[in-house]
């Protein structure tokens, strides 16, 4: 699969049947070679150009399936948000 097709899927979070969004990155390990998270812009963003700096980062353990049009997550803690500030991005 590619990052592409996971870009057109709509991560729909079980617990809860809310929408994230759309996958906008995917976190990697490099020395495993493997995916560690997706991370899913909010809605405050504007094609994750414009708008405040939160995402949802979704660990991979927390995938439950992933078909033909959508990704369903198990996300029970709002502990996933993070801002851009507090990665140090745009400095």
């Amino acid at each position: 699969m590619k990052i592409s097709d996971f870009q057109t899927k709509d991560v729909i979070n079980i617990v809860d049947g809310k929408k994230l969004g759309q996958v906008s990155d995917l976190e990697l390990d490099l020395r495993q070679g493997r995916i560690d998270s997706i991370v899913v812009p909010t809605a405050t963003r504007f094609f994750g150009m414009f708008g405040g700096g939160n995402d949802v980062v979704i660990p991979w353990r927390n995938i439950v399936k992933i078909g033909a049009d959508v990704v369903l997550v198990r996300l029970d803690e709002a502990k996933a948000y993070r801002t851009e500030e507090a990665e140090g991005v745009g400095r």
